[in-house]
């Protein structure tokens, strides 16, 4: 993105290929406003527009995450006249985070997520939609919801999505909360850094990845694994082989293929591209 759009929530940082943002409210361990929803939605949508973008990376501010939505917010719906079904300000301030968190969750570049101190409900929701999610040694992950009398509305199917139902269930309906090893055994997050220098080596090593790959290739790849379960798998797979032949007659495929015989690097590997 050649102009970073500004946000009163968010850091942002471009370091290369790669869009690191920052939840900033550490005040309120970065605790999800309606402002800080609406940020991150345009942020990512700005990120789509941008072919020289291939990756985007979340953390938090002061050593958390995110401990989930702002409860100001919600004390400011309570205060707001009651409507009925879409109309309610609590069903609106509930969906809008569930329609970002899913975009989030569709965004064609790849998402790194840097957890660490809270990360509890959306907070919680953002890692389980991550592509790539690494705990540092404070993190703690949890789904608080029903201990405050709510439920996990949003986040709950992503949840299931990234661990499956039978561990989903404890974590929602006992509302527990965790440790990095155990969300690293439950398939949350994918690395457990013990320290901050090898959270650091961790993050590099991870953009390093996203360099050697197609961006094009990376993006049809994440599209194709969110469809399978969603259709019949020969159908499936009939598509697949159509964006096989495409991508391997594409300019990304001729020159991956080329620099795999010349024993070179692509040219997307490079620092300019």
């Amino acid at each position: 993105m050649e102009h970073l759009p500004h946000c009163e929530t968010l850091l942002l940082e471009r370091n290369g290929p790669a869009l690191q943002v920052t939840l900033n409210r550490p005040e309120v361990r970065n605790a999800m406003s309606l402002q800080m929803v609406a940020e991150l939605a345009t942020v990512f949508t700005r990120v789509e527009q941008d072919p020289t973008m291939r990756a985007v990376v979340i953390r938090g501010a002061g050593g958390h995450f995110c401990a989930g939505g702002d409860i100001r917010d919600m004390a400011g719906a309570r205060g707001q006249q009651a409507g009925e079904g879409r109309n309610d300000p609590f069903y609106q301030l509930n969906r809008a985070f569930g329609q970002m968190i899913q975009q989030v969750n569709e965004s064609s570049r790849i998402v790194i997520a840097v957890t660490e101190g809270a990360v509890m409900g959306g907070g919680f929701g953002l890692a389980c939609v991550s592509d790539l999610a690494i705990a540092g040694p404070t993190a703690k992950f949890g789904m608080p919801e029903t201990s405050l009398g709510v439920i996990p509305a949003q986040i709950a199917p992503f949840v299931v999505e990234r661990i499956g139902l039978t561990q989903a269930r404890r974590l929602a309906l006992l509302g527990l909360r965790i440790d990095g090893a155990e969300a690293c055994s439950l398939g949350i997050v994918h690395q457990v850094a013990e320290s901050e220098e090898q959270l650091t080596g961790m993050l590099g090593q991870a953009l390093d990845r996203v360099r050697l790959c197609a961006p094009n290739a990376t993006a049809e790849t994440k599209a194709l694994l969110h469809r399978v379960g969603h259709e019949p798998m020969n159908q499936l797979l009939d598509s697949a082989a159509e964006k096989f032949a495409a991508a391997i007659r594409g300019p990304e495929g001729t020159e991956g293929t080329l620099a795999f015989m010349q024993k070179r690097p692509p040219i997307w590997a490079g620092n300019d591209y």
